[in-house]
């Protein structure tokens, strides 16, 4: 079992940044790969970010050169780094952990999520 815990989310601007927090316990998140996700309202969650235990990082083109996904092992927590914020990034943040099937990544446990708005 993994619990994981969002924290960082907020009402930011347009072009400000935040850096969202997924704190784990139960694992070590070195020998797992996470990802975040999010959702809109009306919306699927969508992967935006995911880091492999290699440490290798992939992004949906949607926030590719914005966001960045990190890893700190020695606290067991993983964050994701939002920067030039847009209105369309609005969305409640999803922290996983999971496994990569066939080179595709799976979530298994999930965050309570965190909402992140942006306002124009």
């Amino acid at each position: 079992q993994v619990q994981l815990v969002e924290s960082g989310g907020g009402l930011v601007q347009a072009g400000g940044s935040l850096r969202l927090s997924c704190a784990a316990s139960g694992r070590t998140i070195s020998i797992i790969p996470m990802g975040w996700y999010r959702q809109a309202p009306g919306k699927r969650r969508e992967l935006v970010a995911l880091i492999t235990i290699t440490g290798r990082t992939t992004y949906s083109d949607s926030v590719k050169g914005r966001f960045t996904i990190s890893r700190d092992n020695a606290k067991n927590t993983v964050y994701l780094q939002a920067d030039s914020l847009k209105p369309e990034d609005t969305a409640v943040y999803y922290c996983s952990a999971g496994r990569m099937v066939a080179l595709a990544y799976e979530p298994v446990y999930w965050g309570q999520g965190t909402q992140v708005t942006v306002s124009s």
